[in-house]
């Protein structure tokens, strides 16, 4: 089809040529519409550059290399190796380990009414269940910081310190007297 000559005695289409005017024809494929928006936005025709992009040579933080690496995975026992050594706990997962054979350093009978209480600051404090195995206990405490710094590492435990069975306590509830006379007889 063909469009009618315009009036202005020109044989090009109407629509097509330049912007419609506001009695004139409309354009019913709306192609005049979508070009004056693309020109009034500053949009022209797509150039492609004659020099081709260039990505800088990068390590891809995705992948890894040929070499080991931070991001390789690891076993569960390195991961937990790595950890205890950042966080400085090898000595004393060392020195539990060790007391959790503690029949093995004092012997059956004497591990039997005794049992490790606490290590702090290279002392080890060890509670027994009578004063008579405190005071066995105490004889032999030479030999167990020489074996447990042979088992160790030289310096680990300086001292052990053995206490007796825990004395009775008076004290009943959250509240105490200070400088009380204690329990006496309040019956007389």
């Amino acid at each position: 089809m063909s469009e009618p000559p315009r009036d202005d005695g020109s044989s090009e289409p109407g629509p097509a040529a330049g912007p419609a005017a506001p009695g004139g024809a409309h354009d019913p494929t709306g192609l005049e519409l979508a070009r004056s928006i693309a020109d009034s936005v500053g949009a022209g025709p797509r150039r492609r550059s004659k020099k081709r992009h260039q990505r800088p040579a990068r390590v891809d933080p995705v992948r890894s290399g040929a070499r080991p690496d931070d991001r390789d995975p690891t076993t569960l026992g390195d991961a937990l190796e790595k950890l205890v050594d950042t966080k400085g706990w090898s000595t004393d997962l060392s020195v539990r380990a060790l007391l959790a054979r503690w029949s093995g350093l004092v012997g059956p009978t004497n591990a039997a009414h005794s049992w490790p209480e606490s290590y702090a600051e290279t002392v080890l404090t060890v509670r027994t269940e009578s004063t008579v195995w405190a005071t066995s206990l105490r004889t032999m405490a030479p030999q167990l910081v020489a074996k447990l710094n042979e088992q160790l590492g030289d310096g680990t435990v300086t001292r052990v310190k053995v206490l007796g069975p825990h004395g009775p306590s008076w004290k009943k509830g959250p509240l105490s007297v200070r400088d009380g006379r204690g329990p006496r007889d309040t019956y007389g």
